[in-house]
């Protein structure tokens, strides 16, 4: 059929203007060479499609057949071009992006609001997985561009960091208070702190939680009771309810810190900030919805 497409392509011209040399002025092509065409698709089909007369050229029942398909089928290329012309005229293209659910919350979404309505035509497909899980689809060529937050993801990836962010440790001054009431154990006691007091961390494999254990297998502190949760959202929320000291990052809290909802714990030293940023295939084809993403969340 591939080498059919140019002789079907002017079978269905001679139809329309149903005489060969209107469709040799359309086609900007010789009568005998269109001659030769319909002859040749002739003989690939078995089939007779047109009745040759001295007004021109009528169809067959089979040539009616035919022409009807492609009728159809040129048509909707016809649509299909006008739609891809509309597309580039006004910017109409589609983003697919990975981010974690807390990243998607407290980073992506304002800045995807305005990106939304100053691009209007881009359609964005949000995928809310952990950042390990959104590096393989970004592998797998399911997602195209990932918020992680890991700065070394693999080497067939190009990492582009966009925010600075600080873990930390924060709770509700009633749980100290009640802590210490029933320990016996302060706040500034640490040692005494990290054996007594209840812990929540975000899961084991989440790229966070592996960052922060990192730092606190590096400075010798270990603690006793930890809670883990899946979600930092809910960690959040049990810090404020004062069920124990929350492994949060602490641009998330700044509100509830700043009206003393919860207040930050350090063990030592702060934990090192860590970027987080835009992540995608070294390999892959930058459509102009990337390309104006990118641009928008690194200028923003």
């Amino acid at each position: 059929m591939e080498n059919n497409l140019n002789l079907y392509h002017i079978f269905y011209t001679v139809a329309k203007h149903q005489n060969i040399s209107g469709a040799a002025k359309e086609l900007y092509i010789s009568q005998p060479a269109i001659s030769k065409s319909i002859s040749k698709l002739e003989a690939n089909l078995d089939t007779k499609l047109f009745v040759r007369s001295s007004r021109g050229v009528s169809l067959t029942q089979e040539g009616e057949i035919l022409y009807a398909q492609l009728r159809n089928a040129f048509s909707a290329i016809r649509a299909g071009e006008r739609q891809l012309a509309n597309a580039k005229q006004i910017g109409i293209s589609q983003i697919n992006i990975g981010v974690s659910i807390s990243l998607c919350r407290y980073i992506l979404l304002p800045y995807l609001e305005q990106f939304v309505r100053e691009n209007p035509h881009i359609k964005v497909t949000i995928t809310c997985h952990p950042s390990a899980e959104t590096i393989r689809d970004i592998e797998a060529g399911v997602t195209d561009i990932g918020l992680v937050g890991m700065s070394n993801p693999t080497n067939n990836m190009i990492y582009t960091p966009v925010k600075e962010i600080q873990d930390t440790f924060v709770t509700t001054r009633r749980y100290l208070d009640n802590m210490k009431m029933r320990e016996g154990t302060d706040a500034k006691d640490k040692p005494s702190l990290l054996n007594n007091a209840t812990f929540m961390m975000l899961n084991k494999e989440n790229v966070s939680r592996k960052y922060v254990d990192n730092f606190l297998q590096s400075h010798n502190i270990f603690m006793d009771n930890i809670i883990e949760i899946n979600t930092m959202d809910l960690l959040i929320e049990l810090a404020k309810i004062d069920l124990g000291i929350a492994c949060v990052i602490k641009e998330f809290v700044k509100d509830e810190l700043e009206r003393g909802e919860l207040i930050e714990l350090t063990f030592r030293r702060n934990i090192p900030k860590r970027r987080v940023g835009l992540v995608y295939r070294a390999d892959a084809q930058i459509t102009d919805a990337m390309e104006t993403f990118m641009n928008y969340f690194e200028s923003n």
